[in-house]
């Protein structure tokens, strides 16, 4: 039986005494070893899944364009997160440059396609989070992070003595390594995957990564072994779980409808689930004839096609917003 709280959140899916999962792996001495792991996993990188082997720490390059530093594009109070991440204050987002996908619709192309920002260490990534926390974000949202793993865990151990306390939001295409995600396991309280296609043809034509699909499941099944179901405080803002994004791509209602029901079956059928409609044609799509097909926006009848086949799966925690 659902119980409703006074501010009209579901109990079951409420915490109460909230402390970010951090504070306890560094409580507990645990951040050096993952910090160490970090460092072993750039040196042959494995950071995500495309395995370049190049040591990053010598500045050795792969497909990110990566080496040992990330480049922090830009770091704000995000007004236009989700509600339970954004709250009155915002998401304290860190977008970083390059990616590891190469998504051929980019809304974020000057960013994760070329050098942007500027080439941050551990320290002055940790004076950002802390620079973010005083201005009152709710929470720590790293973007685009899925190649530049290690370097957040070094950017939290040097974060957290210093007094951070915010949840950490790790925002991800999902195209994520496990190992990566093994290190982020007793760091992140709040994992956010986007999942994109569920067909290899599609993710091979559209990111240039056919096993995106098998990698995103894996990633997204490991992510809720991690932190379960989204969880909320009496705020209404989120504190502990997983968010799901799905961009309703025109032309592939089915695909959308073959991952929710992945979703109920496999992960949980309480799954919180962000249904989008903001895509548009960018980056390499317009006027290209080899992308004519995702060459429009998705239509009132595809995004009303997606909800319902959510719904269909058996997913009910579904952001509404268009």
């Amino acid at each position: 039986m659902m119980t409703t709280s006074a501010s009209g959140l579901d109990e079951r899916f409420l915490i109460d005494d909230f402390e970010p999962v951090y504070v306890g792996t560094w409580r507990e001495g645990r951040l050096d070893a993952k910090v160490a792991a970090a460092l072993d996993e750039l040196a042959d990188c494995k950071a995500c899944p495309r395995d370049c082997s190049v040591n990053r720490l010598v500045d050795d390059m792969g497909v990110c364009h990566t080496g040992r530093w990330p480049y922090v594009a830009s770091a704000f109070r995000h007004l236009g997160e989700e509600d339970c991440l954004r709250g009155w204050n915002g998401s304290g987002t860190i977008f970083f440059s390059y990616c590891n996908l190469k998504c051929v619709f980019c809304q974020n192309w000057d960013i994760s396609a070329k050098e942007a920002g500027r080439e941050l260490n551990a320290h002055q990534i940790a004076d950002l989070m802390l620079q973010l926390q005083a201005d009152g974000c709710h929470n720590i949202n790293f973007v685009t992070p899925e190649h530049v793993a290690p370097q957040i865990v070094e950017a939290i151990a040097v974060a957290v003595p210093l007094g951070l306390r915010l949840p950490i939001v790790y925002n991800t295409s999902a195209y994520d390594a496990m190992a990566s995600l093994e290190l982020m396991d007793g760091l992140v309280d709040i994992y956010m995957p986007d999942f994109k296609f569920w067909e290899s043809e599609s993710s091979r034509r559209f990111v240039r990564a056919r096993d995106y699909p098998e990698r995103a499941r894996a990633a997204i099944a490991e992510m809720h072994r991690q932190v379960g179901v989204l969880r909320f405080g009496r705020d209404g803002l989120a504190r502990r779980g997983v968010l799901v994004r799905h961009l309703v791509m025109p032309g592939l209602v089915e695909q959308a409808a073959a991952i929710f029901r992945w979703l109920h079956h496999t992960v949980s059928p309480d799954t919180y689930v962000n249904i989008m409609g903001q895509y548009r044609p960018e980056h390499r799509v317009p006027g290209a004839e080899r992308y004519g097909d995702i060459d429009r926006r998705p239509d009132q009848a595809e995004m009303a096609a997606a909800f319902e086949s959510a719904r269909d799966a058996g997913l009910w925690r579904l952001d509404e917003r268009l």
